[in-house]
């Protein structure tokens, strides 16, 4: 299934970022609690993810996909290694840098959307310019909603629109900024298979066409079919690798996993 040109990237991704991935994590650690009761929830993970490439994320519950996410995404501290966005290592920025860093280069998409109730479809989609002291236009806010297929629900609010819907909002408002990486939690969690499928079929055009660069953490082997390939965790550990994945393919290893 195809959708409209979602063209959002000012550049294609490998201008700027040429022969770098989108995002690198080395020997990376993060562990809860200390001594005898510490978790490692990521145990020395190592693993690129691919500049204009779209890799989904999965294991069994506890498996440390969540907090790969955040540790990935620079909202979560890791307790060694190093995390590298496009070359630049982020576990040694400051807080003010990281705030930087989170509005400028990076969007994230939630199972829940996060949108507030009170505004419209358009002003959520500008509100991380506007919180981040921009100006941004109106017809910026429009044109982002039009690439996600919304055009005429610019002046809904949330409660006016379905889930599919306040998810391409979402997705939208992750992408006014335009950046260099868009992480996505379990974005189809809340949505029926048709609502899922529109926004798995929009978020592919958007890496095919726009060369947009996505982590994705899901539960579902059909969502992660979409991706380019999949990335298996276990206790914390990278078990194994698919790449060009198939729904039965994903399922079955993601099976053996949890027993």
């Amino acid at each position: 299934m195809r959708m409209m040109n979602t063209d959002l990237r000012a550049e294609p991704a490998a201008t700027a970022t040429e022969n770098l991935p989108a995002v690198e994590l080395r020997g990376v650690r993060r562990t809860y609690g200390k001594h005898g009761t510490a978790v490692n929830a990521l145990d020395g993970v190592s693993t690129r993810f691919p500049d204009a490439g779209w890799t989904a994320v999965m294991g069994p519950s506890g498996s440390g996909k969540s907090t790969l996410l955040h540790a990935a995404a620079g909202l979560e501290s890791v307790t060694s290694g190093e995390v590298l966005l496009a070359g630049t290592d982020i576990t040694a920025a400051s807080d003010e840098e990281l705030t930087s860093l989170r509005r400028d280069t990076i969007g994230f998409v939630f199972q829940n959307f996060n949108l507030i109730g009170s505004l419209t479809a358009e002003q959520n989609v500008a509100l991380p310019l506007r919180l981040g002291g921009q100006r941004v236009s109106t017809r910026d806010a429009r044109d982002v909603l039009a690439s996600v297929g919304l055009a005429d629900r610019s002046r809904h609010r949330p409660r006016e629109l379905s889930g599919g819907q306040r998810q391409r909002v979402a997705i939208a408002r992750a992408m006014i900024t335009r950046p260099a990486v868009l992480f996505a939690d379990e974005p189809t969690g809340a949505l029926d298979s048709s609502s899922a499928k529109s926004v798995l079929a929009l978020l592919r055009d958007m890496v095919d066409t726009s060369g947009q660069s996505i982590v994705m953490v899901t539960h579902d082997p059909a969502a992660a079919a979409w991706a380019d390939s999949v990335l298996f965790l276990s206790d914390g550990r990278i078990v194994d690798h698919a790449h060009s994945p198939t729904a039965p393919g994903v399922a079955e290893r993601l099976a053996a996993l949890e027993v």
